[in-house]
């Protein structure tokens, strides 16, 4: 589901979350290709929306789904998948890891024939299992307590059939959840520890996008497959799509990565690590920096977006300005589930939903949420998160309405 991603999973599930214009399941299908020839995805949370993107983007594939009825835990995930008779891989379905990850497991089993756990070393603030190992064989798991520096789970494991029987003596935990490091717990004298060195990431908060994406564009090759216009100019690696017209006067610095028939310009500036979805528009005037646009979305002319999100079919108004810095310049914090969490970063915009709006000269404090389905009158200063499918207006318009001036 996605919760600390809200408002963007209000309307998708986690793994079709686009980053570099490519959502969640993809990046994973990429780094599992060459390797499998089936496939069993466990579904709950808006299933529809994946079948249909499977069936669409991968006709061929060998897929089977299951559905995790009661979601109660990720070792009632794996049991949900059914009965399978030999060796598989397993991998949560909302990571970003590189392939080496995949194939480095793969060796592994074949190499000592023990079921296999991927760590890497990273800081653990509470929301990863430490893995405890000597000498490649896991000793013991400390369940999402924070513990500094640490070798932390990432959710790639290979399981021999005998994972099933483990988890069915599973007992629930504390969290009242049957945890799959519980069932591998119990059998931990057959498992061995893969450590893995490169990146990887859970997207478990808004601005984790953000650093995935400055990791996939930053790490891209060119490729124009649009036309840029000859008083369009650009330095850095850059990716246009098939029917993008960049036109004269955009200047762009990357890397930057647009996608299939934007209309960019005239007169933007698009700054590195900037990724603009399918059949956007970015206009006179507007500067984006660092940033994601989701696919169908516009911002015409004399915006600024930095450091910032924006979902499906959002439409900013002429003079939207998104603030991304405190004038203390410390870390950015951002209300998830609640609670107010630091992101970590110095400087952090905006978080928006599909389907909104803002009316000219709008502008939005830093590291606020704006839900879906809303609309930002004209003059607003958004100074609070706004809930999905709401108006807000100032104080005045609110009045002229109320009179019936409007």
């Amino acid at each position: 589901m996605g919760k600390r991603l809200r408002p963007l999973t209000n309307t998708r599930p986690k793994p079709l979350i686009p980053i570099g214009n490519e959502y969640i399941i993809d990046h994973i299908f990429k780094v599992l290709d060459g390797n499998f020839d089936e496939f069993i995805l466990v579904v709950n949370f808006k299933m529809e929306m994946i079948k249909d993107h499977i069936s669409k983007n991968y006709p061929g594939l060998n897929v089977t789904y299951r559905l995790q009825e009661n979601v109660s835990g990720t070792a009632d995930a794996v049991l949900s998948s059914g009965a399978i008779d030999e060796p598989f891989l397993c991998i949560n379905g909302d990571v970003f890891l590189e392939k080496e990850c995949i194939e480095s497991a793969l060796k592994l089993f074949e190499s000592t024939n023990k079921q296999v756990i991927s760590v890497k070393e990273m800081e653990n603030d509470g929301r990863y299992g430490s893995i405890i190992e000597s000498g490649g064989t896991l000793l013991g798991i400390n369940e999402k307590e924070p513990s500094g520096r640490a070798l932390v789970n990432i959710g790639v494991y290979i399981f021999k059939p005998g994972i099933f029987d483990a988890i069915k003596r599973t007992p629930k935990s504390v969290r009242g959840e049957y945890e799959l490091t519980d069932s591998i717990i119990s059998m931990k004298e057959d498992f061995s520890v893969l450590k893995y060195n490169g990146y990887w990431n859970d997207i478990g908060y808004p601005w984790s996008l953000l650093e995935v994406n400055e990791h996939i564009v930053g790490g891209q090759e060119e490729k124009i497959d649009g036309v840029v216009e000859e008083r369009a100019s650009y330095s850095g690696n850059i990716q246009v799509g098939e029917g993008t017209v960049v036109r004269n006067g955009a200047y762009i610095v990357g890397p930057v990565r647009i996608g299939k028939g934007c209309d960019i310009g005239p007169n933007c500036f698009l700054r590195p690590y900037t990724t603009i979805g399918n059949n956007c528009h970015v206009g006179n005037a507007t500067e984006i920096k660092n940033s994601i646009l989701f696919d169908n979305t516009n911002a015409a002319h004399l915006s600024y977006v930095g450091d910032s999100v924006i979902g499906e079919r959002c439409n900013l108004g002429a003079g939207t300005l998104i603030a991304n810095l405190r004038h203390k310049k410390d870390n950015i914090k951002m209300e998830i589930n609640g609670k107010m969490v630091s992101s970590g970063r110095r400087k952090l915009g905006v978080v928006m939903g599909d389907n909104t709006k803002t009316g000219i000269n709008v502008s939005i404090y830093e590291g606020r949420k704006i839900g879906n389905d809303s609309g930002i009158g004209p003059g607003v200063i958004v100074k609070r998160n706004v809930d999905p499918n709401t108006i807000v207006l100032t104080d005045q318009q609110i009045k002229t309405s109320i009179l019936g001036k409007d």
